[in-house]
């Protein structure tokens, strides 16, 4: 099915910030943030178990165990189990997202992409989260440090295991879509191949961005739209860079990132445009994206998103990014 239909709006929170992702976020804050999305009408939250080893649901939890669950929508990921005993956050072995939620707590945590796990997972995220159902599960990270075919046994046991698992929970009731939440495009390509299990939607974190977007839109976008299978953004500000922060695929923004952000930041002043509103709009243009979820841990963070999403950006603008090679050339633009 798509979620287009199930989702409140194209614009919802991502919590990943909350998991105590680069800094320490007192729980205060973490919670006026998550009070000033629902106030300002966002009703799409999404989660993980990794982020922060459980802190990002436990904080998500505390707010919206407070709200009608029929008012809002809710996803969390497998993939991940969060165990009782305690290891050095800084110390774990999470390959490119090393050392993320170093600030997090020191739960360890185990990948897993079993049927067993999957199942766990979820009840484990329901106890953490205050909440009876989940309404929307992905599959996390199942193609993390993609190289060779190291990935490719990851991805096998998430298939005949947490997929086909999620794939009969949906059938059943007891959820109502699944997909993969990634940040490759490799995985969701191999993914739309399948005669079965066949998910729902893809949660796709930083690779439909103004700064990342020429290989996915090479097959997987279009791919994905003749499918009805939607596209979640996820990261649609590039890691921060592109909304005032200095991080890049979770790290310091290398210089000809910088340099690229700068020429983007140029163009937006002289159109007299934010550069949120063009890295959030951009994103949601392509026919196969139905929704975006920044994260913040700000509750003005949180405004910003929603006038980012409201303000009118001048075709000029646009037109002027594709002349200067910013954009590729086949890229839907805002209409």
């Amino acid at each position: 099915m798509s979620i287009e239909n199930l989702l409140p709006g194209r614009l919802g929170f991502g919590t990943a910030p909350l998991g105590n992702m680069f800094r320490a976020i007192p729980d205060e804050e973490a919670a006026a943030t998550v009070q000033a999305a629902w106030d300002h009408g966002i009703r799409y939250f999404d989660t993980a178990p990794f982020y922060g080893a459980g802190l990002s649901e436990i904080r998500l939890g505390e707010v919206l165990s407070g709200m009608p669950r029929d008012a809002y929508v809710l996803s969390t990921k497998v993939g991940r189990i969060i165990l009782d005993e305690a290891e050095d956050p800084a110390a774990r072995d999470l390959g490119e997202k090393g050392g993320l939620f170093e600030h997090g707590r020191p739960n360890k945590m185990v990948d897993d992409y079993s049927a067993d796990a999957t199942l766990r997972s979820i009840e484990d995220s329901l106890k953490r989260l205050r909440t009876d159902r989940l309404d929307i599960v992905w599959v996390h990270d199942v193609a993390q440090d993609f190289h060779g075919d190291e990935w490719l046994t990851r991805y096998d046991t998430a298939r005949t295991g947490a997929f086909r698992v999620l794939d009969r929970l949906r059938d059943e009731g007891v959820i109502k879509a699944w997909g993969l939440g990634v940040n490759r495009v490799e995985p969701l390509e191999v993914t739309l191949d399948l005669d079965e299990p066949r998910p729902d939607a893809f949660l796709l974190a930083g690779r439909y961005t103004l700064l990342d977007h020429e290989r996915a839109l090479q097959r997987l976008l279009p791919a994905a739209a003749e499918q009805n299978v939607d596209i979640v953004v996820g990261g649609p500000y590039s890691s921060g860079v592109l909304a005032g922060g200095t991080h890049f695929e979770y790290q310091q923004a290398p210089a000809d990132i910088v340099a690229k952000v700068e020429r983007i930041k140029a163009l937006a002043a002289r159109h007299g445009v934010g550069i949120k509103a063009a890295a959030l709009q951009f994103s949601l243009a392509h026919p196969a994206t139905v929704a975006a979820i920044p994260g913040a841990t700000r509750p003005s963070r949180v405004a910003e998103d929603v006038a980012a999403l409201a303000e009118t950006v001048p075709a000029a603008f646009w037109t002027a990014l594709r002349e200067e090679g910013l954009i590729a050339a086949n890229a839907p633009l805002p209409a």
